[in-house]
Formats: structure tokens, C-alpha cells, sequence
């Protein structure tokens, strides 16, 4: 029985904002049940169990029809939990892997078949290794013929080195979580100035996500609103939503995502801007069954 910490909030708020019909999550994890799904052993993180039916639970609470699961390193390399969740509910739930630069396309088509449409990439200090640049492009040449995408994690200061190498990807490339910026270093601030010039390739797309993370107050995290929104308004049909529940590795307790949820309506602020967000981007380019 796994007895670590929960990383989420086993009690979110009703949030008063109303999901337009069809709205995706297009980043959340699922951890476990670790007596079915084993953690990674080299995995930093050996958190509390976060299944299926409590994302579900969520979701359905929150009025999200749609959901992309991102592969955590929890489980490593193993996408076996992430999978289990996509086979429960096949046509409105896909997924990104965590897949080493060398897999097979075997593998990947296998992966394919099970929902997953793209490969996540660490750059984070408190995560191990990352690939190369040279080994993310070549991998990217071959995961065209699948139609899937690079998704990269990263901290802010790795944008400005990283960016050379992602505007040449022949695939489409995610940022997630804005780029990981500091909100408290203001929207001039180079690493954001990086991120939006990196958005000017038409193959990038960038998650509003993580306001939390980026957010030095308390909640609502209001300090990091300007930059969701300026990426909303500049990107509006390469911008993507997620609540990144369960929150992994965050720096204090667990956020409300009812109050995640209700930051939309700022970070978005007319129903265009939200229907494109957390709809047509998400179903255009993630390309769900239903």
C-alpha cells in the first residue's frame, strides 16, 4: 500500500467559470496505483498515488470533456499507467510518452495505437538527464511519419540556448507551462522576450499552464496572469490549457484547481480567446476521435 503524500488538493472548489462544450486538459498526470503501475526506481519523486478515477472525477466535476495525459517521470519509460487511463475513456482522452531518442518505431506505432501522439522532453534541474539537441532533431525527422510532436519541459533560463535548435524541428514543438518563467521578474524579462520570439515559428505552440508555478504570491496567483494572457492574445491559435493536476513537485500546498480554472476567464478574456484555448486548438491539433 502506498502511503507517500497525495500531491494534489482531494478537495477543489466549484469553480465559477463555465467550460465552453468539448473543453480539453490538455496536461495532467496520473501516478499509479502504485501496486499496479510501480514507480520508477530512479525517480526523485515517490509521491502518493493519483489514479484514473480521481482525474475523472475531476474532470467530470469541472465540466472538461477532453484530456491529454502527459507521461510523468514517476514512471519512467514505462507509460503503462498512462495508457490504462486513455483505454477507459478511448475517444476523448490521448497521450504524451516519455520514449528515449533511440525507440523504435515499433514502439512508437505501438504507442500510437494505445492514444499517445507525442514525446515529452525534461530540461529541469530538479529532473535527470535530457537528450541532445542534435538526438531531438533527428528523432523529430522521425516522428513526422507518425504525426506526432516534441513537447518540452524546461526551465526559463534554458529558452534563449534551446530555441536555436527547436525552430529548425520538422515537427510541431510544445512548450509547456509558459517557458517556466518568473513571474516576479516582470514581462519584460529575457527569458519571456526568448519565449515569445521562439512562439514567431509556426510550428511552436505553448501551453498556458503552471500559473502557479510561475506565480510568486499566493493564490490566485494574479502576478502571473499578464503573461498567460499575453500569449493568449499574441498566439491565439497556438496557445493550449492544462491544470496540471496532480501537481507534482510544487513548492508549497497543493493549489484548488477550481481556482486554476477560474484564473481562464483573465487569461482569456472573451469567449473567442476561451473557445480557441480550450477547444478548437486542443481538437485541431491534437486530432480526438469525438
Amino acid at each position: 500500500m502506498n502511503t507517500a503524500p497525495i500531491t494534489y488538493n482531494p478537495a477543489p472548489t466549484q469553480p465559477s467559470f463555465v467550460m465552453p462544450k468539448g473543453a480539453c486538459d490538455t496536461h495532467c498526470h496520473v501516478f499509479g496505483p502504485s501496486v499496479r503501475f510501480p514507480f520508477a526506481p530512479e525517480s526523485a519523486l515517490q509521491p502518493g498515488d493519483a489514479p484514473k478515477e480521481k482525474l475523472f472525477a475531476l474532470h467530470d466535476m469541472m465540466g472538461i470533456e477532453r484530456c491529454v495525459i502527459v507521461q510523468s517521470g514517476v514512471h519512467g519509460f514505462d507509460n503503462s499507467a498512462v495508457a490504462n487511463a486513455i483505454a477507459a475513456r478511448p475517444k476523448t482522452y490521448l497521450g504524451v510518452a516519455l520514449l528515449p531518442t533511440d525507440v523504435s518505431d515499433d514502439e512508437i506505432k505501438r504507442h500510437h495505437e494505445l492514444g499517445f501522439r507525442g514525446i515529452r522532453f525534461n530540461y529541469m534541474s530538479h529532473l535527470k538527464g535530457g537528450a541532445s539537441m542534435d538526438q531531438l532533431l533527428h528523432l523529430a525527422d522521425r516522428l513526422g511519419r507518425f504525426d506526432w510532436h516534441l513537447q518540452i519541459h524546461m526551465d526559463s533560463d534554458l529558452i534563449a540556448e534551446k530555441a536555436v535548435g527547436l525552430a529548425k524541428a520538422s515537427v510541431p514543438v510544445v512548450i509547456d507551462h509558459m517557458g517556466r518563467v518568473d513571474a516576479s521578474l516582470g514581462l519584460d524579462q529575457e527569458p519571456f522576450n526568448a519565449l515569445l520570439r521562439l512562439m514567431e515559428n509556426d510550428h511552436l505552440l505553448v501551453k498556458v499552464s503552471g500559473c502557479e508555478r510561475s506565480s510568486r504570491q499566493d493564490a490566485p496567483y494574479v502576478d502571473a496572469i499578464p503573461f498567460a494572457r499575453k500569449l493568449v492574445e499574441t498566439f491565439p491559435d497556438r496557445v493550449l490549457w492544462g491544470t496540471d493536476w496532480p501537481h507534482p513537485n510544487f513548492r508549497a500546498d497543493a493549489p484548488d484547481d477550481g481556482v486554476l480554472v477560474d484564473l481562464i476567464a483573465a487569461i482569456a478574456p472573451t469567449p473567442d480567446l476561451q473557445q480557441a484555448l480550450l477547444v478548437d486548438n486542443p481538437m485541431r491539433f491534437y486530432r480526438f476521435a469525438a
